[in-house]
């Protein structure tokens, strides 16, 4: 009996999972970084290797396809109104769900007093920062036995080296001006753009730049340029189906690798799963299913005549098992292309301009654990946030979601943005460090399957 390839991807998976639970109590941690973990890493490279010139020419491809210049101003507004649209209702989710469920409540009073105070501390020596209610701990007697822990646990949270490399990444924008998001998206130079993983707008600039000017110039000159591009597009979509052959074995590498890395870095800890991290990550996933399995499909339900919800989730569900395992919907964009061409029947036009663009600038899933994130950690530290401030929440991570890197545990820098706008401590990430990489996959997940359904949608109205 043949295997589908998504079952043989998500066999891969569980194994890897086997694996390195498995291998945590035999003693194979190192044989399984050393040896296994590399063929992960081989084949997000290879991933990566693919997606980026296949941007370059889907884009120009699609463009190219349209004929018509005035088809390209309709598609754009309409396709990033809906990957707006997703945003904000995305983020609006997570902000109800964690105001719900307050998965940040309820911690025991000598917690709840210790962390109060670490935030307090914490306002009184940054510049510029107030705090966010009228509480006042440092001014009570009676919490002054808990001032020397709180000032043990600010001084560790300062020490944590990767928490302070990522903040002082994201901050390094704190001072840029409301333009620069433009600035960014034109290239100097392409070749350097294409080179960097971090440039996919620049990439997607060129490509549309490109394929305008295509469509301008005399049709005779114009078509050998646009048969070579439709060449190497194809090449591409190749190197995909070759590359994907082999994805259950690299699929089990990098589950396998992956999760025995990190039980290693967090050795101490294992077995040790903290209640209040449980609740987090349940408020998260909640969140995250809501989109998946009612946002998604009921938009696909009133917009799309010709396809019902199963054969969409069906479609992609490939690409969702991709996206779970490599956490990067850049890399799961060729995967992505693919179904929603040959699954779900998006005019290749329609994909190969609207999939990339949301592969950099839709991040339902992230934007919705953002939202929940920033809200929990507050919570956790016993601050009361007032709507105008969740407000604020809703606007900067919809803008840090735009142009956010399209790759794993981005989330954590547009969270640094995020906290840091609201005026709350960007070191606090490191709290949600050991939980981070599961939910990175999960929320990739929805990343992809919004753009699906952005894709699907917009390739019905084009009809």
């Amino acid at each position: 009996m043949k295997i589908a390839q998504h079952w043989k991807i998500l066999i891969g998976l569980l194994l890897g999972v086997v694996w390195a639970f498995v291998g945590l109590q035999v003693g194979w941690q190192k044989f399984t970084i050393n040896w296994i973990l590399p063929f992960g890493t081989i084949f997000i490279n290879l991933l990566k290797l693919i997606a980026i010139p296949l941007v370059l020419f889907s884009i120009i491809k699609g463009i190219s396809d349209l004929q018509d210049i005035g088809k390209l101003g309709k598609l754009g507004i309409r396709t990033l109104a809906l990957y707006i649209i997703s945003t904000v209702l995305a983020i609006t989710i997570g902000l109800a769900m964690v105001n719900i469920w307050k998965p940040g409540a309820g911690l025991s009073e000598e917690l709840a007093i210790k962390n109060r105070l670490s935030y307090e501390l914490w306002v009184s020596q940054t510049e510029g920062v107030e705090i966010k209610d009228n509480k006042n701990y440092l001014g009570n007697d009676k919490y002054s036995a808990y001032l020397d822990d709180a000032q043990k646990d600010l001084e560790n949270l300062s020490n944590n080296e990767t928490a302070k490399a990522k903040t002082e990444n994201a901050l390094k924008r704190k001072d840029e001006g409301p333009l620069q998001i433009l600035i960014d998206m034109v290239p100097s130079n392409i070749f350097l753009a294409l080179s960097s993983n971090g440039l996919m707008l620049q990439i997607i600039f060129f490509a549309l730049f490109f394929g305008v000017v295509l469509l301008l110039i005399d049709k005779e000159k114009a078509e050998p340029v646009a048969k070579l591009v439709d060449g190497l597009n194809d090449v591409f979509l190749k190197m995909v189906d070759i590359v994907m052959m082999a994805a259950p074995f690299f699929v089990f590498a990098l589950m396998a690798g992956m999760l025995t890395k990190m039980a290693e870095d967090n050795l101490n800890n294992l077995g040790e799963i903290l209640y209040y991290l449980i609740r987090y990550s349940a408020t998260v996933v909640g969140g995250l299913a809501i989109m998946v399995v009612l946002v998604y499909p009921t938009a696909i339900t009133l917009l799309v005549r010709k396809l019902n919800v199963f054969s969409f989730l069906k479609g992609i569900r490939k690409a969702q098992t991709l996206a779970f395992s490599t956490s990067s919907s850049a890399a799961t964009l060729p995967v992505t292309m693919q179904c929603v061409n040959e699954q779900l029947g998006v005019p290749k036009k329609i994909s190969s301009f609207v999939l990339p663009i949301g592969a950099t600038v839709n991040m339902d899933g992230t934007s919705l654990y953002i939202a929940v994130a920033v809200v929990f950690l507050a919570q956790f530290h016993s601050i009361d946030l007032s709507l105008v401030q969740q407000l604020t929440i809703v606007l900067t991570a919809t803008l840090a979601s735009i142009g956010a890197s399209a790759v794993p545990s981005a989330g954590l820098i547009m969270m640094i943005m995020v906290l840091q706008s609201v005026g709350l401590n960007p070191l606090w990430i490191s709290i949600i460090f050991p939980v981070d990489r599961i939910l990175d996959m999960c929320r990739t997940v929805v990343n992809v399957t919004g753009d699906a359904a952005v894709a699907t949608i917009v390739g019905q109205i084009d009809e």
